[in-house]
């Protein structure tokens, strides 16, 4: 007796193609990876509020070397429009663009990735 899924051409006893099979299981994959990164890059507004409380609206509140102010929608919504992931690394790393720059996590080496994605998830959040 053949097995049920003995290969006949290129097709599986049973009707489907492997192709399609492996062509749904890796959109399936993509499409997880994205939801959990997408998640993971999202922050959590409430312990952001505390890290920019304490550690970037000594800059943000202000505009200190021209950092975009907390707040101030046209400032903000070119760099939203970037992409969280671009703003956290950019935050983490540091950066220097047209009109300002910004120190590695903002002159605070203390606080870890993670809080900065917080303090950065708070700021998107208050500047949409």
């Amino acid at each position: 007796m053949p097995h049920p899924f003995q290969q006949t051409k290129n097709h599986y006893k049973g009707g489907f193609s492997m192709s399609r099979f492996l062509s749904a299981a890796l959109c399936a994959l993509f499409v997880c990876s994205m939801t959990s990164i997408d998640a993971k890059a999202a922050g959590d507004t409430k312990a952001g509020k505390a890290v920019y409380d304490t550690n970037c609206a000594a800059c943000h509140k202000d505009g200190v070397m021209g950092a975009p102010k907390l707040g101030d929608k046209a400032a903000w919504a070119p760099r939203i429009k970037q992409g969280i992931a671009v703003l956290n690394s950019n935050s983490i790393k540091g950066f220097k663009g047209k009109v300002g720059m910004m120190m590695p996590k903002g002159g605070h080496p203390n606080l870890t990735d993670a809080q900065i994605g917080d303090a950065v998830a708070y700021i998107v959040q208050q500047s949409k």
